[in-house]
């Protein structure tokens, strides 16, 4: 039985009934889940006003749970980076507490890690995930219980044959990796509104993964751009694309799609772009730790992420 902190740093809960049906799930799991005093709060769209959420991450980096969940993503973590209580949250993970979000919360990730160098993980949220009307996805529940009692060491997918087509590196015998690089990245969109502020990691040979919801793709590129241009893409050793989904194509696109985007951003690139990673705004997700330095490897279709 694992200690669950339930809290709200970003956008409001509206869909009071997931959150009900999110937290008896985990308690039939046999958690002990421990609910924020505002984790129900309303402010505008937030989940309180900012004094408020930050109380509330301030109260979830103090809980000593085993795992601090959000309920939700949205928007309004950015507003609070300046304010955030950085030594607390890193005392937090060191005493064992895992911060456990995506979408939103991917600003605070990566400000924990450009701050501090502090690990957080990528992965579910109590509504979308824990509190949907049918069952839970088992790859997602899997991972989450791997994480809770401390099993988890890596996560695989098989890659789609474009993939082998655009780089034939990988279809070698020996196959292609990365050992000890640092993974990072989360929501494109986030990502890139960090970008020129201290809040934005400087990492070098790493590996970056992406994800996005409701985005156009020719925003995503447009955002992948800003990346390039800026010089991060270039300092990586591999770019992992994750689910982009959400979106409507348009008459005037003529042809254009998301995978017209990943063969441009190939086409910039001298390291590889891998896709089909489960993970964004999709019931099968994965979790990723997000600062940890871990392996890579590629055998054919197959890709792995090990860490200890």
């Amino acid at each position: 039985m694992a200690h669950i902190y339930i809290y709200s740093p970003s956008g409001a809960v509206r869909d009071k009934a997931a959150f009900r049906r999110g937290v008896k799930r985990l308690q039939a799991r046999g958690h002990e889940v421990e609910i924020d005093a505002d984790a129900l709060s309303s402010h505008q769209r937030f989940a309180g006003d900012d004094d408020t959420r930050l109380a509330a991450i301030g109260r979830a980096a103090a809980s000593g749970a085993q795992v601090a969940l959000i309920s939700r993503g949205g928007y309004g973590l950015t507003r609070l980076l300046p304010r955030l209580p950085f030594a607390e949250l890193q005392q937090a993970v060191e005493r064992g507490t895992q911060f456990v979000g995506l979408s939103d919360f991917t600003a605070l990730q990566l400000a924990l890690l450009a701050q501090n160098g502090t690990q957080t993980w990528a992965g579910p949220a109590l509504l979308a995930d824990f509190g949907v009307p049918e069952e839970p996805d088992e790859i997602m529940q899997d991972c989450f219980d791997d994480l809770l009692v401390g099993q988890g060491e890596g996560t695989g997918w098989r890659l789609p044959l474009s993939d082998l087509r655009a780089h034939p590196e990988l279809s070698g015998e020996e196959g292609w990796g990365v050992e000890q690089a640092q993974l990072w990245g989360g929501n494109l969109s986030v990502l890139v509104s960090l970008l020129g502020t201290p809040y934005f990691p400087q990492i070098e040979g790493g590996i970056l993964f992406l994800e996005d919801v409701a985005e156009h793709p020719y925003r995503i590129e447009r955002m992948l751009t800003q990346l390039l241009h800026a010089g991060v893409l270039g300092r990586q050793q591999a770019v992992l694309l994750g689910q982009f989904n959400r979106y409507q194509l348009v008459p005037h696109d003529k042809g254009f799609k998301l995978q017209s985007v990943v063969d441009w951003l190939r086409s910039q690139l001298p390291v590889p772009v891998l896709t089909g990673l489960p993970f964004g705004h999709v019931p099968t997700k994965v979790l990723l730790p997000v600062g940890a330095r871990l392996d890579l490897a590629v055998s054919g279709r197959e890709a792995i992420l090990f860490w200890d």
